[in-house]
């Protein structure tokens, strides 16, 4: 027996550690039949895009994000009826709508207006039905040239902002950025009760 006042002694190493190991050996296959799924796929929605419709470039939500670009869910009404697609015809020619999307700035609705127009000019729409061709359906040279757009189309870049490196002068380290705020704080305070004296000062002038 232990002496003194210590732990009895419990070790366990009876765990049934093998139950709980998970192994991933069927990653090599999934990866096969992910692949085989995407070609699947290409075939039964040819001739149309892998990616999808179409979408816009929106900025992300809230002050962290929203320097950032990204996929928009769908074009604004205001976007399609700037770059002259009505609204019914654009899903059918692999463009996504979202009616409920605003425009608060009017270089995103060019800038995706644009986006519109590059697309409507690359377009190659193809017959409903072969040989019956409508109006508005790509002419047969397009079409016997016209290849599925695999992965992403129309990528947009996110711009890198230019750096421009300048040397610290004197008058840049005497600089008191603290005081400068101090005074246009104080000014701003003090803008109206400046401008009624002034006034004041005028009228009694006169």
């Amino acid at each position: 027996m232990v002496r003194h006042n210590n732990v009895v002694p419990n070790s366990h190493f009876k765990k049934h550690w093998q139950n709980y190991v998970k192994t991933w050996f069927n990653q090599p296959a999934r990866k096969t039949r992910r692949r085989a799924a995407r070609q699947k796929k290409a075939v039964k929605i040819f001739p149309r895009p892998t990616a999808g419709p179409l979408r816009p470039v929106v900025h992300g939500q809230t002050a962290k994000y929203n320097m950032k670009l990204r996929a928009g869910r769908g074009f604004s009404l205001e976007e399609l009826q700037a770059a002259g697609i009505p609204k019914k015809l654009a899903p059918t020619i692999g463009i996504a709508v979202d009616h409920r999307r605003r425009n608060s700035s009017l270089e995103s609705l060019q800038s995706n207006a644009q986006r519109l127009k590059t697309y409507k000019a690359k377009l190659v729409v193809f017959p409903r039905r072969a040989r019956k061709f409508k109006s508005g359906d790509s002419a047969p040279e397009e079409l016997a040239t016209a290849t599925q757009v695999q992965g992403d189309f129309m990528p947009f870049v996110q711009a890198t902002p230019n750096v421009e490196l300048v040397k610290v002068t004197d008058e840049m380290k005497s600089f008191n950025a603290y005081a400068k705020l101090r005074l246009e704080r104080t000014n701003e305070r003090h803008l109206g009760a400046r401008l009624k004296r002034a006034a004041e000062a005028e009228k009694e002038k006169k």
